[in-house]
């Protein structure tokens, strides 16, 4: 019973730092969406947090392509890869990439990878539906820096699902 009782109070620890940071990077960055994409397995994942300007937005419990994120896509975020693309419609990305993220209305996507010593949990991921998003130094610190948040927190190093 201890050990079930502590497993709650982890995931719910967890959630709410997820919650937090994903809340205060969407203020931080005026986009439309940001979201966690957790894996729950090798490449397979869902949305299982987000923080819409808009419930229009909402992608929650989306899983994606799996033809597309393979694993060399995969290696790439686990060496820390940060993707920033200004304008889906003329950044170079595979096509299925590309018509994924339309599928959801996006124009402009930020990620940076979630690691934590057991590889990578997730995804932290800016949307900008609207209209294309130059992203700055700034916007680009600031998810690596809720990256980090969650990486380190015991709550996700641990390994608990989300």
């Amino acid at each position: 019973m201890r050990r079930v009782v502590a497993r709650i109070y982890t995931t719910l620890e967890r959630d709410d730092l997820v919650g937090q940071v994903t809340s205060d990077l969407q203020q931080k960055l005026g986009v439309d969406r940001v979201l966690l994409y957790y894996f729950y397995s090798q490449w397979k994942g869902r949305v299982t947090f987000e923080v819409l300007s808009d419930p229009q937005f909402s992608i929650f419990g989306a899983t994606g392509p799996d033809e597309c994120f393979n694993d060399e896509y995969a290696a790439l975020y686990l060496a820390g890869r940060v993707r920033a693309i200004a304008d889906i419609e003329t950044e170079p990305i595979a096509e299925c990439h590309r018509d994924f993220l339309r599928s959801m209305g996006v124009r402009a996507n930020l990620v940076v990878p979630v690691l934590i010593p057991q590889g990578l949990w997730g995804l932290l991921v800016a949307h900008h539906c609207q209209s294309v998003r130059p992203w700055s130094e700034a916007d680009i610190a600031a998810m690596q820096q809720g990256a980090e948040t969650l990486a380190i927190a015991p709550s996700v190093r641990g390994g608990v699902e989300a």
